[in-house]
């Protein structure tokens, strides 16, 4: 396509899908500071893609849309391997579950330990598919589904239940403590975004000049800049103030 037809469909995935569309850029070409190029280049290159590949791992990955260029980042994948899952996709269809992976080409039981919990199947099989829970966890799920007394539809998301559970009942030798509390947190929140609750600043009405500011005023607002001498601050008067 034309590059302007091209730039268009990227910016709409990126609001689509903002952290699929962003990994295809280099890092190094987001502009990280006025300082990139002072520093080493492959320490940079390095530290990076760390922060890019942790980034995906935490947030998870949609097995079914995922492109290679995404797939690549998640642990224990390869480039090829994400292409090879990529092409298996399109010529058997969707994924029904995370077993099925094995299906893939090179595809193995290690590659699988690795990489199983940081891919998410959404409306598959397995509910639990679509978290975090990685499937050697499956047991300790079923486990708390027996304590329940409940199906996994009615555990995943049910605040009030999984609160009232004891995570130190559910443990075994292979998962302790640590583990069962993140499963039971995980059965709490799923989905994509691990982020606690995001808050903007609210800019007071009818201030919206620096004529209608007083002193005395308290504004909430947000830091745009931090410098030596002090903060820039956005109230919404359409030039920032500085807090000394």
């Amino acid at each position: 396509l034309d590059v302007s037809l091209r730039g268009a469909v990227s910016i709409a995935r990126r609001l689509q899908d903002p952290l699929a569309e962003l990994v295809k850029i280099d890092p190094k070409s987001i502009g990280v500071g006025q300082y990139q190029h002072d520093v080493s280049q492959l320490a940079l290159a390095r530290k990076l893609d760390a922060v890019v590949e942790d980034c995906v791992n935490a947030v998870g990955v949609d097995l079914n849309t995922a492109s290679a260029a995404l797939l690549a980042r998640v642990s224990g994948l390869t480039t090829a391997l994400a292409e090879r899952i990529v092409e298996h996709r399109d010529g058997n269809g969707p994924f029904p579950d995370r077993k099925s992976l094995m299906a893939v080409p090179r595809f193995g039981a290690k590659t699988f330990e690795q990489a199983a919990g940081f891919l998410r199947i959404r409306d598959g099989d397995q509910p639990l598919d679509a978290s975090a829970v990685h499937p050697e966890a499956y047991p300790v799920v079923e486990r708390i589904l027996t304590e329940t007394g409940g199906g996994i539809a009615e555990l995943i998301g049910n605040s009030e239940l999984l609160g009232g559970l004891d995570p130190a009942k559910f443990t075994d030798e292979r998962f302790g403590l640590p583990t069962v509390t993140d499963i039971l947190a995980e059965l709490d929140k799923p989905g994509r975004d691990p982020r606690p609750a995001f808050r903007t600043a609210t800019f007071r009405e009818g201030v919206e000049r620096p004529e209608d500011l007083e002193p005395g005023m308290v504004l909430e607002g947000t830091v745009t800049n931090v410098t030596n001498f002090g903060a820039f601050v956005d109230v919404g008067v359409h030039q920032d103030g500085l807090v000394h």
